[in-house]
This record gives C-alpha cells, structure tokens and sequence, in this order.
C-alpha cells in the first residue's frame, strides 16, 4: 500500500482528512513537544479504528518536515512490499524512546533524532540491512564493521527473519538514539 493509498483509506474509513486528525490531534494536546507517537496511535486506534500502518501514515503527516512519500514506498516497492509493516513496527517501537524521523534516499532510509543521524535501513527482497552510528561499541559476529557498505554508520546488521529485530538490537538502536 502506497503512502497515499493510506491516506486515501484514512478518508474513506473515517471521512476525516490528514489535515483533520492535525486539527483533532491538536486539540487534545497531542502535537505538544514531547507525545510520544505511540500516543497518538492509540487514540487514532481507540477513537477511531485505526490499524498501526494507517496510524502512522497520520503520524507522518503531522510532522513540521515533509517526508518525501514517493521515496519512502519505492523502499518497498516489488518484492520488498513484505518489510514495510516489519519497518514500521520497528519504527512504533523506536517512537517509545523519543521523536524519530525518517529520511528517505533512493537506497535506504536514515533515521533521525532531530537533525542527527542514528541509524539507517535498506531494504532487498529478502533481506533487511539496518546501520547503527554507535562509535564506540566493537564489532561482533551479528553486528558488524559496516566497512564500505555505508561510511554514515559504524556498523551493520543483516536481518533476514523478522524473529531477528529482537531486544539486543532494539538495545543498539537505543544506545544510538541516545548518543545522536
């Protein structure tokens, strides 16, 4: 499902418009510095019906910088299309710690506290590549030099089974959220 067609499912459901959430979001406080997007999805869940990938889509929306949408489904266009619920779930899980916003490129997608890169993700048909900026933490066997893969980040992590984005590398990619 394209960005778009989330939106569009959104207005169908609901006969609410992005910019009507903003609003009712708004009202009840949860645009304030600090709401964590896992808030904002449960309301839109509770009050409204909505799945965690439409919640989200919402959630998107709602940031003061635009995410290029275009950019963010062609990650997971083809045989990709299987990750994109995994990504976003990672993503929910990531919100808990704090804001995180996404960025996307032709070939992966950075993910950013403010303004500093932590993290990004790349997607192939059976596998799912996640870099960590952690400059201090050594290499292991599941966390590896990430080498000439991509200079952004210090180490990277081949997640072929979604079993596989478990709590040490949540624990990664919180160290990192933290040290951005």
């Amino acid at each position: 499902m394209t960005f778009q067609a989330y939106l569009d499912t959104i207005k169908q459901k609901t006969g609410l418009s992005a910019d009507d959430f903003r609003r009712l979001a708004a009202e009840k406080g949860l645009l304030a510095e600090g709401t964590k997007p896992a808030a904002i999805i449960a309301w839109l869940k509770e009050d409204f019906g909505l799945g965690q990938g439409h919640g989200m889509a919402l959630v998107a929306t709602f940031r003061e910088r635009p995410v290029d949408a275009d950019r963010i489904d062609q990650q997971f266009a083809g045989a990709k299309a299987h990750w994109r619920p995994i990504f976003e779930a990672l993503l929910s899980t990531l919100h808990d710690n704090g804001p995180v916003d996404v960025a996307p490129t032709a070939t992966y997608v950075s993910l950013l506290k403010g303004r500093g890169k932590f993290a990004i993700v790349s997607f192939t048909a059976d596998r799912m590549d996640v870099g960590i900026k952690l400059k201090d933490a050594p290499a292991t066997d599941r966390f590896e030099a990430s080498g000439s893969w991509n200079s952004m980040v210090t180490h990277r992590v081949r997640i072929a089974d979604p079993a596989q984005l478990d709590a040490e590398l949540l624990d990664w990619l919180r160290r990192a959220y933290a040290a951005a």
